[in-house]
């Protein structure tokens, strides 16, 4: 409940508020005039701003540090283009280096080529595409003529050895391989032997990379010859598949005998001496830089009147300069097609049908 303060109440309240300033008051009259206070300026320091900048003296700054910066970006601006023509110039210089240093490189693969070449004569007729170069030769020599194919592998695409119509025991001539197959060329393979109306591969054959009926440890003087996933010729005698298959064969077929090995002319065996003694004969044989050279000699029988001696082949390709080189069936099996036509004579008046085939393709 309120109740209202009492008049007597309220004076008494102000008197309690006002006395400390009464007293100070009293005190001061009772002090006099001679009380003084000193505001000095000690007491209270002078507080000055800073003067303004002159008129023009703010942009006169700022304009002068724009002038130094944009100094400053032309500078480096130049720097830059100065730098980034001297990047082009050794970028170019070391283009033309790299040119060169190509064109270096095949330089002596050239020079090679050109010298084996000029070995076999002037390419009557050549094939050129991405994946081979083929060049055909005509061969004169003073007991025979014949023919050579010098081919230069750019792809694994570009070789292949097929069985006659694709079947073990089944056999086609060379051309009718070709034509079926889409090659360019073509030329007979390994030796065979009949049996029961059928015609098969002699001893160890490979087709894409497969042994067609196993592997056969070399015996007398057969060896087998083929090539590498690398496309590279390889051939020898070998005693185990274990031997072989270090090689990577990816194709081949077997024959007797071989005839050079690493540049130098093999023993022939006495009895391909005298039996026959002349005959037509197929060659496959390798240069030092993996081009092919293939030989087909033409001759008119099989009697040993005709054709070439197993040493009259390594006279030639001793001259020819090739590095490695193999005898194929020879006689009425020696076949060479090429653009579609065969080349070489057949002793047997046509071309032979048989297992396997070396065929080359555009």
């Amino acid at each position: 409940m309120n109740r209202l303060l009492q008049p007597r109440t309220i004076h008494r309240l102000f008197l309690l508020a006002a006395a400390p300033f009464l007293g100070m008051g009293i005190w001061l009259a009772a002090a006099g005039p001679g009380l003084t206070l000193s505001l000095s300026d000690e007491a209270y320091p002078e507080f000055n701003l800073p003067a303004p900048p002159a008129a023009g003296t703010l942009t006169e700054r700022v304009a002068s540090g724009l002038d130094k910066a944009i100094g400053l970006a032309g500078e480096t601006n130049e720097s830059i283009r100065k730098e980034a023509e001297l990047f082009d110039k050794a970028s170019a210089a070391a283009g033309r280096l790299a040119k060169l240093a190509a064109a270096q490189v095949g330089k002596p693969y050239a020079i090679y080529d050109r010298r084996i070449t000029a070995r076999l004569g002037t390419p009557v007729e050549e094939v050129r595409s991405n994946r081979i170069t083929a060049q055909l030769f005509h061969v004169k020599a003073q007991h025979f003529n014949g023919y050579a194919l010098k081919v230069k592998l750019k792809s694994n695409q570009a070789m292949r050895m097929v069985l006659g119509k694709d079947t073990y025991g089944g056999a086609e001539t060379t051309l009718s391989a070709v034509k079926r197959l889409g090659a360019v060329a073509g030329v007979n393979a390994g030796g065979f032997a009949d049996k029961k109306g059928k015609r098969y591969p002699l001893s160890t054959t490979i087709v894409n990379g497969k042994y067609v009926s196993g592997f056969e440890a070399s015996y007398k003087d057969l060896f087998f010859v083929g090539m590498n996933d690398k496309m590279q010729l390889i051939g020898g005698k070998f005693k185990s598949q274990e031997e072989l298959d270090k090689l990577n064969p990816q194709f081949g077929a077997s024959f007797v005998p071989i005839l050079m090995k690493n540049g130098r002319p093999q023993p022939i065996p006495e009895k391909w001496k005298t039996t026959p003694r002349r005959a037509p004969r197929t060659v496959i044989a390798n240069y030092k830089d993996d081009q092919l050279l293939i030989l087909v000699v033409d001759g008119y029988d099989e009697k040993g009147s005709s054709g070439a001696t197993l040493e009259e082949l390594q006279i030639l390709l001793e001259r020819y300069g090739v590095k490695d080189a193999y005898n194929l069936d020879g006689g009425g099996s020696s076949s060479l097609v090429f653009n579609g036509r065969v080349i070489n004579k057949p002793s047997d008046g046509e071309l032979r049908k048989l297992p396997t085939h070396f065929l080359f393709f555009k």
